[in-house]
C-alpha cells in the first residue's frame, strides 16, 4: 500500500518551495538592478562633481577676470599701509639767528569725570591754579558730562608736566604740535601765520610754504598676518629730518628799536598808523619792515583781518615831496637840466588854469635845483618837469616801473597806479602834480626801491626778506635767485642827487634828522590824502614821511618812515624825520658804523618847524 504524505507536511513543502523560488527570483532581480543602481549613483556623483567644478570655475573667472584688478587692489591695501609721518615745519630765524617761528609740542587736556577716584571738587581745586580758571567753574563743567570734557586746548610742556605729576585719574593729555611765534607782534606782518591745517596764510609762512614744509614722501610698509608692521621692510632713514631753517634778512634788534620809536610817535600825534622800512641799497635786503598796529600770530584768530596784509607793500598812497629827488634824477638823466640850473620861485604858478603854490610863503625869487629840494618848492619842481615833453616824462614813469609790482617775496603786493597815457599827455596839470609827488600812488616799499637806486649808483634792485636755507652751523644750503638789476640812472646823476639831499638835512626841511658826526641825505614829504570815494582829497587828512640815505660818503642804507593821518602840527619834518634819526642811531650802534667826521660839540639850536 503506497505511503501517503500528510496534508500538513505537503502544505509546508509547498510554501518552502515557493519561498525558495521567490528568493531565486529576488536574487535574480537584485543581480539585475545592482549594476543599474551603481551606474545611476556614479552618474549622479559625477554630475555633482562637474557642477561643483563648473561653479568653482565660474567663481574663479568672476574673481580673477571680472573683479581681479579690484580685489588685487583691496588685498594690497590690506597688506600694505601708507604712512606719512608728521614732520614739523622748518623754523624761521632772523639774520642773527633769533627764532621767529618754530613748531613746539602742545597738549590738549581732557577730563573723564566717571573715572575720577577723587571728588570733582578736589580735582577742580588742584587744576584751578594751573589752568588759571576758577575751581567752581571747573567743578560745574565736571558735573555737566561724565566723559570727553575738553578743558584746555593749548597747554605748554611745563604746565602739562605739572598736571601729569598730579597723578589724577580721569585726566588725559593729548600731545600735538603747534606753530609758535616767540617774537609775538614784533614781526607778525612779515612772518605771517599758519592756520589749523598748518597751511601758511600770510607773510613768509604763506609765500615760502614750499621751503618751510619738509619734503617727506609717503612710505609704504607691509603688514604681517597678525596686522603688525614689518619694520624690516621700511626704507632706511625714512624718518630722518634735516636741521635746515629759513633765514630772513630782518634784524629783530633793529626791528624792535624802530617799532618802539614809531609807536611813540604815532601816539604823540594821534596818528592812524605808521610804517618804517630799512633796506640795504646794495642788494635789496630788508633789515626792518615795521607796520603799526600789527597782530600777534599766536592769536591770529582774535586779530583784525585787515592787519594780515602788510600795508607797507599792499596799500597805496601819494608820496608827495619824497618823490621829488626821483624827478630831479629823471630830469638830470634826460639832460633837460644841469645841477647848477636856476629857476624862478614865485609863491604861485598857474598850470592849465589850476593854481599851484608852495607850502611856505617866502619870497626867495630864485632857487637852484638843490635849493628846490632843500626848501621843497612845488613851484620849482613844476618848472623843472615842464622842460620835459609829457610823452618823455611818461616813458620815464614806465621805465622806473611805477605801475608794476616789485616781485618782493612777501604776499599781497600791490602795484602802483599812474594816470592813463593819453590823459597824462593831454592834460598839463597831470605832469605838474606828478612833479611834486601827487596825482599818482605807490606803496612805501616801492619808494624805498626807487630811493635805493639813488644810493647804489642808479640800479633798480628787488627788495626781499628771505636770505635762504641754512643749517644749525650757519652753512647756506639754498639762496633765492634775485632778478637781474636794472640800470635806471647814471652813477653821476645819483651822486649829484644824493649831494642835494644832504643839503636838505643840513640846511633844509630835514634838520630834525641830523646826527652829530654822521652825514645823512634825506627828503621830507607831506601829502594830501586821496578821498575814499576816489574823487579829490580828504579835508584835513594827510600822510607825512621822511626818507633818508645813509651814510652819504658811502651810501648803503635807505630808511623810510610814513605816518598816516597825524594830528596837530604835523609835517614830515616834525613827525617822520625824528623817527628816522632814532632808527639810524640804532643802526649805527648795531652795525658799529664809525662817524663820517669828528664829532664837534656845540650848543643845540632852538627847535624850528619846517614845512615840506
Amino acid at each position: 500500500m503506497p505511503t501517503s504524505v500528510p496534508p500538513s507536511n505537503r502544505s509546508n513543502g509547498d510554501r518552502q518551495g515557493k519561498r525558495r523560488q521567490k528568493l531565486r527570483l529576488q536574487a535574480k532581480h537584485d543581480s539585475y538592478l545592482k549594476p543599474q543602481l551603481f551606474s545611476v549613483r556614479l552618474w549622479l556623483i559625477w554630475g555633482f562633481l562637474v557642477a561643483v567644478a563648473m561653479g568653482l570655475g565660474v567663481q574663479l573667472f568672476r574673481l580673477q577676470v571680472l573683479h581681479g584688478a579690484e580685489l588685487s587692489s583691496k588685498a594690497k591695501k590690506q597688506q600694505v599701509i601708507s604712512l606719512r609721518p608728521f614732520i614739523p615745519r622748518r623754523p624761521v630765524i632772523d639774520r642773527v639767528n633769533n627764532v621767529l617761528a618754530i613748531d613746539r609740542p602742545v597738549y590738549t587736556l581732557y577730563a573723564h569725570p566717571k573715572l575720577f577716584k577723587k571728588s570733582s571738587a578736589e580735582v577742580a581745586k588742584k587744576l584751578s591754579s594751573l589752568l588759571q580758571r576758577p575751581a567752581g567753574e571747573l567743578e560745574n563743567k565736571f558735573n555737566s558730562r561724565d566723559t570727553g570734557l575738553r578743558l584746555a586746548p593749548v597747554l605748554g610742556e611745563e604746565v602739562a608736566e605739572k598736571i601729569s605729576k598730579l597723578r589724577l585719574d580721569g585726566l588725559e593729555l593729548i600731545e600735538e604740535y603747534s606753530r609758535f611765534y616767540p617774537q609775538k607782534d614784533l614781526v607778525g606782518d612779515v612772518v605771517g601765520y599758519v592756520n589749523l591745517d598748518r597751511s601758511g596764510q600770510a607773510g613768509v609762512e604763506y609765500s615760502q610754504q614750499k621751503w618751510l614744509e619738509r619734503s617727506i614722501n609717503t612710505v609704504k610698509l607691509n603688514r604681517r598676518g597678525d596686522g603688525a608692521l614689518m619694520s624690516d621692510r621700511s626704507p632706511a632713514g625714512f624718518l630722518h629730518v634735516d636741521d635746515l631753517r629759513l633765514q630772513l634778512t630782518i634784524d629783530t634788534r633793529l626791528q624792535r628799536a624802530s617799532r618802539l620809536r614809531l609807536k611813540e610817535q604815532l601816539q604823540k600825534f594821534g596818528a592812524k598808523r605808521g610804517s618804517a622800512i630799512v633796506m640795504d641799497a646794495k642788494d635789496g635786503a630788508i633789515l626792518t619792515m615795521v607796520s603799526y598796529p600789527s597782530y600777534d600770530p599766536n592769536t591770529y584768530a582774535k586779530a583784525d583781518f585787515k592787519l594780515f596784509k602788510n600795508w607797507a607793500l599792499s596799500d597805496l598812497y601819494e608820496p608827495g615831496s619824497t618823490f621829488k629827488p626821483i624827478n630831479v634824477a629823471i630830469a638830470l638823466d634826460s639832460g633837460v637840466i644841469q645841477p647848477d640850473s636856476v629857476f624862478a620861485d614865485p609863491d604861485v604858478i598857474t598850470v592849465g588854469g589850476w593854481p599851484i603854490s608852495n607850502a611856505e610863503k617866502e619870497d626867495r625869487y630864485s632857487l637852484s635845483v638843490a635849493g628846490i629840494l632843500q626848501y621843497s618848492s612845488n613851484v620849482g619842481m613844476v618848472q623843472i618837469m615842464q622842460r620835459m615833453k609829457p610823452v618823455e616824462y611818461y616813458k620815464w614813469l614806465q621805465k622806473i616801473e611805477l605801475n608794476k609790482p616789485l616781485g618782493i617775496d612777501l604776499p599781497f603786493e600791490t602795484a602802483g597806479q599812474i594816470k592813463d597815457r593819453n590823459e597824462f599827455i593831454s592834460s598839463p596839470i597831470e605832469p605838474a602834480t606828478t612833479s611834486f609827488g601827487q596825482g599818482f600812488s605807490l606803496t612805501p616799499i616801492k619808494l624805498v626801491q626807487l630811493v635805493a637806486a639813488l644810493a647804489n649808483g642808479g640800479k633798480l634792485v628787488t627788495p626781499h626778506v628771505v636770505a635762504g636755507l641754512v643749517d644749525a652751523k650757519g652753512k647756506s644750503h639754498w639762496q633765492p635767485p634775485l632778478p637781474a638789476e636794472k640800470q635806471l640812472f647814471s652813477p653821476k646823476t645819483t651822486q649829484e642827487v644824493v649831494k642835494m639831499m644832504e643839503k636838505v638835512v643840513k640846511e633844509g626841511t630835514g634838520k630834525a634828522a641830523q646826527i652829530p658826526g654822521y652825514r645823512l641825505a634825506g627828503k621830507t614829504g607831506t601829502a594830501q590824502k586821496a578821498s575814499p570815494t576816489g574823487r579829490g582829497y580828504s579835508s584835513g587828512a594827510k600822510i607825512t614821511s621822511f626818507v633818508s640815505i645813509f651814510p652819504v660818503e658811502a651810501p648803503r642804507y635807505v630808511v623810510l618812515v610814513v605816518i598816516d593821518e597825524p594830528k596837530g602840527i604835523a609835517f614830515g619834518s616834525t613827525t617822520a624825520a625824528p623817527v628816522v634819526k632814532s632808527i639810524i642811531e640804532s643802526l649805527i650802534a648795531i652795525e658799529r658804523i664809525p662817524p663820517s667826521q669828528p664829532i664837534a660839540v656845540k650848543a643845540s639850536p632852538s627847535p624850528q618847524v619846517s614845512r615840506d
